[in-house]
């Protein structure tokens, strides 16, 4: 019984009598429910989409759909809530999930291994994020992991769109530029991206950066921009970060890969805001140089995803542990 039950907050009609309990396995008088009802809920409910646990079930949208009414129908209950944002589950669906998936799961383990009982061979982990991030600090902490049979398919992108992907079951684990809503997904902080002004010796020595740490940006007047993209969107935090202003103007070299933005910095383009971790050799060997060294300087939080109840793949924990270890100690 949930805590709204119990302390009596439901809506009227919603709370069963009090010493009714959740009997998913089967509706008084009806008989068992179908596991496959069960099944395509529980790939509902993990994915937040209709459209999405189609997909991972390999299924049509129409069949999902009948399936979740069917399933209302015998639970007498509403499971999920549709809305133009999407589908967002009900308490009594939350607490429904939480009693199947174990159970669930551990069926699906068993039909993976097969009548005899072997476990097959580990399937590929599929890895996705940030192509700066996996290319520079991800992949080199797992290149021990590939000694031990591990396997990696990399995909590289947006945030958004690896999320919506992993939801629908295409990737194990994603790297994600900010935590993820809802209960869909579960994930811990990786790493701490602190972001630093650099530029090149040359044009540093034509900046007054006593002028830019006690006037502000107004010291960089006249030096070309080198950015991510076009709306600016890692310079204009750090300029309201670390300025308290809006920045105005426009890139002089736009390039949708930090690691471009870097080598163009180096080579004297012009300013650029980069991660440290991505930027840290060159720092280190004079390439480029820090304009500020803020106390406060702006930091964005990188986040480990993974789907629960995903396949029994021993080798996704090897890679999931491996990654957060290694970045710790970044």
């Amino acid at each position: 019984m949930s805590h709204r039950e119990r302390n009596g907050t439901e809506r009227p009609g919603d709370t069963p009598p009090e010493d009714a309990e959740l009997r998913p396995a089967a509706a008084p008088g009806r008989g068992p429910l179908d596991l496959s009802l069960l099944r395509t809920f529980l790939a509902v409910h993990r994915t937040g989409s209709f459209t999405a646990a189609a997909r991972l079930l390999s299924l049509s949208q129409p069949t999902v759909t009948s399936q979740i009414r069917t399933l209302e129908r015998r639970l007498d209950r509403e499971l999920f809530a549709r809305g133009p944002r999407g589908t967002a589950p009900t308490p009594y669906a939350d607490e429904l999930a939480a009693q199947v998936a174990g159970p669930i799961d551990e069926l699906a383990a068993v039909a993976d291994q097969g009548l005899g009982g072997a476990r097959p061979a580990p399937q590929p982990v599929h890895l996705a994020g940030p192509a700066e991030f996996l290319s520079v600090s991800a992949l080199p902490a797992l290149a021990p992991l590939i000694g031990e049979g591990v396997r990696l398919q990399i995909t590289l992108g947006l945030t958004d769109e690896l999320l919506d992907a992993l939801r629908a079951g295409h990737h194990d684990l994603v790297v994600a530029t900010y935590r993820p809503r809802g209960r869909a997904l579960l994930s811990v902080p990786l790493s701490d991206e602190e972001f630093v002004l650099v530029a090149s010796p040359d044009w540093a020595r034509r900046i007054d950066r006593e002028a830019l740490a006690t006037d502000g940006p107004g010291a960089l007047r006249g030096v070309p921009m080198v950015m991510y993209a076009e709306d600016l969107p890692i310079a204009r935090r750090y300029w309201r970060h670390v300025f308290g202003r809006r920045l105005t103007g426009e890139a002089a070299v736009t390039v949708p890969d930090l690691r471009g933005v870097l080598a163009a910095v180096t080579a004297g383009a012009g300013l650029g805001v980069l991660p440290a971790y991505l930027c840290r050799a060159e720092l280190a060997s004079g390439a480029l140089v820090a304009l500020l060294e803020p106390e406060d300087p702006p930091i964005n939080t990188a986040y480990l995803v993974r789907r629960p109840g995903t396949p029994d793949n021993p080798h996704v924990t090897l890679v999931h542990d491996r990654l957060l270890g290694a970045m710790r100690d970044w």
